[in-house]
């Protein structure tokens, strides 16, 4: 009922836009205005696999140890804890038209 009011006394409503804003926007639509493409964000932090976890005489083939590149406390490596690491590598032979594979794991 506000909104109806409003229109009555000739004042534009902030639910619908006005005359002269509808024909702002017919115009930037004839002249190709394109709304400004944004930065494609990085998913991925880059790192190195540095070997197993091992004592002097004890290795322990399923638990890899990683250095990943900008992580320098523990606070930092917080962040991090469970996320998974995919090995991607280049391979001679293409497979489904790419020669990178991946190797998941947890």
């Amino acid at each position: 009922q506000a909104c109806s009011a409003r229109h009555r006394k000739g004042q534009a409503s902030p639910h619908h836009p006005s005359a002269a804003m509808a024909k702002e926007m017919e115009a930037a639509k004839k002249k190709g205005a394109r709304k400004p493409v944004a930065k494609p964000t990085r998913l991925y932090a880059k790192g190195t696999i540095l070997g197993y976890k091992r004592s002097k005489s004890n290795c322990y083939a399923n638990c890899t140890l990683v250095k990943i590149d900008g992580v320098k406390t523990r606070e930092d490596v917080e962040f991090y804890k469970g996320k998974k690491i995919a090995y991607v590598y280049k391979a001679k032979k293409e497979v489904k038209g790419s020669k990178y594979r991946v190797m998941w794991g947890k």
